[in-house]
């Protein structure tokens, strides 16, 4: 078989590998060299379209929200890396002109499944409260929401005057005592991924060697201090599925599902790591 790439063409025996990622700064240090690989075809999308993506088999491997792990059956994770935290998470913050316990309208991304999700979660047994939910494009209409905002635009388009918050990575470790994870690798368990989880591993750590190449190439150019991005990539983000992040994805799935969000009872995770499979 060939494979063309950049414009030149190279004999290979290994098939062509279908990765689905984010495009957020979060996920770099995850695919950090994928690109250049010649067996390996990267396409950067929103999360949304990730897990369609996985369930049309555009894609063999996509980095999901984790909640989406409920929402397609025959899905396994790949410890071979994903996006987390073990503490505050810089990036996902409720914004508020009120006291957090009186907010009664959350306004949300609608690409920010996992986070929504989890802002759920900690307000309904942390303060007791169960706001209305309504899509981020229409604070408008409700000039007094809070909002959950993730991502580059937390840092960069921080709001202005609100006078509270909270970030719901910290907010989840004083509840529970355990990292969270936002996203993971994930393929429907009759793919056969061969060495890809082992290469996927490498990329992660390979991506965390190079930080400050991927601070100059992706973060700075989006209005991100170097400083702040440094300190995010290296001090705030988690980028390994071990056991205690397993766990915590077991708990947040047991709690959506306790709380109505996602069937119950919660589908049982299925997990492949470094190429051999384990329920």
């Amino acid at each position: 078989m060939t494979l063309r790439y950049g414009g030149l063409s190279k004999p290979t025996s290994r098939r062509l590998l279908r990765l689905g990622s984010v495009s957020f700064l979060n996920a770099k240090p995850l695919i950090y060299g994928l690109e250049r690989e010649r067996d390996i075809d990267l396409s950067l999308d929103v999360p949304a379209n990730l897990l369609e993506g996985l369930r049309d088999r555009r894609f063999d491997v996509a980095l999901l929200p984790v909640i989406d792990y409920q929402r397609m059956a025959g899905l396994r994770i790949l410890t071979s890396g994903g996006i987390g935290c073990d503490g505050p998470t810089l990036t996902v913050r409720i914004f508020s002109p009120c006291p957090i316990q009186d907010i009664t309208t959350l306004a949300c991304d609608t690409d920010s499944h996992t986070s929504a999700v989890l802002a759920r979660l900690i307000l309904a047994h942390r303060y007791n409260l169960r706001p209305e939910f309504v899509p981020l494009d229409r604070t408008h209409e409700n000039p007094g929401a809070a909002m959950l905002l993730i991502g580059d635009k937390v840092v960069c388009e921080e709001p202005a005057g609100v006078p509270h918050q909270l970030d719901l990575g910290g907010a989840w470790k004083e509840w529970t005592g355990l990292p969270f994870v936002f996203a993971a690798w994930m393929a429907q368990s009759d793919v056969e991924l061969g060495d890809l989880p082992a290469r996927l591993h490498r990329a992660s750590r390979e991506g965390l060697e190079h930080v400050d190449e991927l601070i100059e190439r992706h973060a700075v150019p989006r209005g991100w201090p170097a400083q702040v991005a440094h300190r995010y990539l290296t001090r705030y983000l988690r980028f390994d599925i071990g056991a205690p992040q397993l766990e915590a994805i077991r708990l947040f799935h047991e709690l959506a599902a306790r709380e109505g969000i996602i069937q119950w009872p919660a589908r049982a995770l299925e997990v492949q790591s470094q190429g051999l499979s384990n329920g």
